[in-house]
C-alpha cells in the first residue's frame, strides 16, 4: 500500500481496523484471559468515547485542570541563529499540567477505568512523565496507582520518582535485564495479568495490544488539533514541516493527527544515541524489522536470536526497542519520514533552546529540536513546527552531571 492509496479525510474511521490493525501492524497478541480483558476495554472505550457526558467531562478537565489549550511559541532568536530566514515554532506541551503531554491520555484512561468500575491503575514509565501523569490522574479520580520503573531510570529521574510518591503512587523498582523501559513494561504486564479484574493497565504510549494504540492516539490528538488551528491563526498558513520525537510515539501521533491530510511534511525523530551499532541507539524504525512484543506487531530492534535487542538513549523516555504500530504503518506508506538525532546533537539543542529562548526542554523533546535545526539549515525558506513534548526539569541534574554546563 502507498500513501496515494489512502484517503486521509476518512483515515481515522478506517485505521485501525476493528481488530486493531494499521495495515499489517498492531493487533492484540495476548493470552486468552487478557484477550477478554482487552475486549472489555475496547467495548467500554467504544461506548464511552461517543458519550456526550464523557466528552464534556474530558473537555472540562482539559480546560480547568490541565490548562489546555497549550500555546505555540515562535522561537525568534533560535531561528535567527540559523540565519537563513527559516522560522521555528514549538507547541508548548511543557506547559500542560505535570509538564508534558502524558496527562492528555492519562486523564482519559483513568476516567475510562472509573467508568469500568476499576479500583486500581497500573503502568510503566521510563522518563517518569507518564508515571507522574498517571499518579496525578489517579489522585484526581481517587484510584490506587502502581508504577513500574527500571532501576536505571529511577536513578536518572529522581525528581519524577519523588513526585509520583508525593502524589500517592507506589513506585515498583524493576531490577531485571537492562533495568530500563522495556523491563518496566514486562513487569507491569506481568502484574496486570494477575490483577486485570480489578485494575486497568494504562499504557504510556501508542503501544501494546489493541485498543491502546488507538485510545492513546485519540486522547493525544488534541495536540495536533489545537496546533493546526493555532498556527493558522498566528501565521495565516500551515507550517512547511511538523517535527516530533518518537520512542513509542504518543506525542508524535498526537501532533501528526492534526496534519495527516494537509500538504505538510511530517518527520518523526528517533534516538541514534551513541551511534549505529546495535545496543548504542533506539532507532527501531530506521534499523529494525517486523516483530511482535508486548502484545503488538510493529517494527522492532532484534538481537541475533530474534529477541528484542538491548537499546540505549540519553533520553529515558525513548529507550524502547520498538515503535507504535501506527508509526510503522505511516513509515511504510511514506506519509511520515523518520530520521534520527544523536545524543550530542540532542544535548546541544537542549542548551541552545535554554539559552536562546528561556525554555528548558525535556531531553526527549530535544531530539525533535535538534533535528528541526538540521532541517532548517537545509531549507531556504519556510517554517517548522516542533512538538515540545515536555519540560526538562527532570533531566537537569543528569545532564549537568554527565555533560556539564555548556
Amino acid at each position: 500500500m502507498k500513501f496515494s492509496d489512502i484517503e486521509f479525510d476518512t483515515y481515522f474511521k478506517n485505521y485501525p481496523t476493528q481488530d486493531g490493525f494499521f495495515g499489517k501492524y498492531g493487533g492484540a497478541y495476548v493470552s486468552p484471559e487478557l484477550k477478554n480483558a482487552m475486549k472489555e476495554i475496547t467495548e467500554a472505550y467504544s461506548t464511552i468515547c461517543k458519550s456526550s457526558k464523557f466528552i464534556s467531562e474530558l473537555r472540562r478537565i482539559r480546560k480547568e485542570f490541565q490548562g489546555r489549550p497549550t500555546p505555540i511559541s515562535h522561537l525568534e532568536r533560535l531561528s535567527g541563529s540559523i540565519g537563513n530566514g527559516v522560522q521555528l515554532y514549538v507547541k508548548r506541551e511543557d506547559l500542560n499540567h505535570t509538564g508534558a503531554h502524558k496527562l492528555n491520555h492519562c486523564m482519559g484512561e483513568v476516567l475510562l477505568a472509573k467508568y469500568m468500575g476499576k479500583k486500581k491503575v497500573i503502568a510503566e514509565t521510563g522518563a517518569g512523565q507518564h508515571g507522574v501523569a498517571l499518579a496525578t490522574a489517579a489522585a484526581y479520580f481517587g484510584l490506587e496507582c502502581d508504577i513500574y520503573m527500571g532501576a536505571v531510570d529511577i536513578k536518572k529521574q529522581a525528581p519524577n520518582v519523588a513526585r509520583m510518591k508525593i502524589l500517592g503512587a507506589r513506585v515498583v523498582e524493576v531490577t531485571e535485564g537492562l533495568q530500563t523501559l522495556k523491563e518496566a513494561v514486562d513487569a507491569a504486564f506481568k502484574a496486570y495479568c494477575n490483577e486485570y479484574k480489578d485494575a486497568i493497565y494504562c499504557i504510556g504510549s501508542v503501544l501494546g495490544p489493541h485498543p491502546f494504540p488507538m485510545m492513546v492516539r485519540d486522547f493525544q490528538s488534541v495536540i495536533g488539533i489545537e496546533a493546526r488551528e493555532q498556527f493558522l491563526e498566528m501565521t495565516g498558513e500551515l507550517p512547511d514541516a511538523v517535527v516530533a520525537c518518537v520512542g513509542g510515539g504518543s506525542n508524535a501521533m498526537g501532533m501528526f493527527a492534526g496534519f495527516l491530510n494537509d500538504p505538510v511534511a511530517i518527520y518523526g525523530v528517533e534516538p541514534l544515541g551513541r551511534g549505529e551499532t546495535l545496543g548504542e541507539h533506539a532507532a527501531s524504525i530506521r534499523y529494525g524489522e517486523e516483530g511482535i512484543m508486548h502484545g503488538f506487531n510493529s517494527i522492532m530492534l532484534k538481537d541475533e536470536n530474534g529477541e528484542p535487542a538491548p537499546v540505549y538513549s540519553v533520553a529515558s523516555g525513548l529507550d524502547y526497542p520498538s515503535s507504535g504500530p501506527e508509526h510503522a504503518f505511516l513509515h511504510d506508506i511514506g506519509r511520515v519520514k523518520y530520521d534520527v538525532a544523536t545524543d550530542e546533537e540532542t544535548v546541544d539543542a537542549f542548551y541552545s533552546l535554554s539559552r536562546l529562548e528561556g525554555i528548558i526542554p525535556a531531553i526527549e523533546s530535544s531530539h525533535a529540536v535538534a533535528f528541526a535545526i538540521k532541517l532548517a539549515k537545509q531549507m531556504d525558506k519556510g517554517s517548522i513546527l516542533i512538538n515540545l513534548s515536555g519540560r526538562g526539569d527532570k533531566d537537569m541534574d543528569y545532564i549537568i552531571e554527565r555533560y556539564g554546563i555548556r
